[in-house]
């Protein structure tokens, strides 16, 4: 087999056109060139769809589950609206009303004339059917025996 040139072709070819059974270079360039721009936009965009989740965990936020879940909807229903109250809620502080209740708590039974609920840090195996932990901390419910307490199925706090 010859390597003419059909005569109505031009003489001169460009660059990109390879001669039959060979390689074609343009093809596996573009080939690579598509497989990282698809792979570096997949990256930048769940880089991005994350940003709200991020945030809310960097600032050791409250309501972290709560923005980690909306990024997870709008990144599956591509509903944006989602994915903009994430961020939102990311990028507030949410107060932590726990404090104000224990304190409105306790001037309530003040006025009532009760004796305030008791803050230990370990309770002892009498305390433990009459009191509610939250965090690290326990609060003892007074004027509570662990016979006045009603056994009851114990709820996920």
């Amino acid at each position: 087999m010859s390597a003419e040139i059909n005569p109505a072709a031009t003489h001169s070819m460009p660059i990109f056109i390879t001669p039959p059974g060979e390689t074609d270079v343009l093809t596996v360039v573009t080939a690579v060139f598509l497989l990282v721009a698809v792979v570096a936009f997949g990256l930048l965009f769940l880089r991005l769809h994350s940003l709200p989740e991020r945030m809310a965990h960097r600032g050791h936020k409250l309501q972290f589950e709560i923005v980690a879940v909306l990024c997870l909807i709008a990144l599956f229903t591509h509903i944006h609206a989602f994915w903009i109250a994430a961020l939102l809620l990311a990028l507030i502080e949410l107060p932590d009303i726990s404090g104000w209740m224990e304190r409105i708590a306790g001037g309530v039974e003040r006025i009532a004339g009760m004796k305030p609920a008791e803050i230990s840090t370990k309770p002892s195996r009498a305390e433990s059917h009459d009191s509610a932990k939250a965090g690290d901390r326990t609060i003892t419910l007074s004027g509570e025996t662990p016979s006045d307490v009603k056994d009851t199925e114990l709820t996920h706090a």
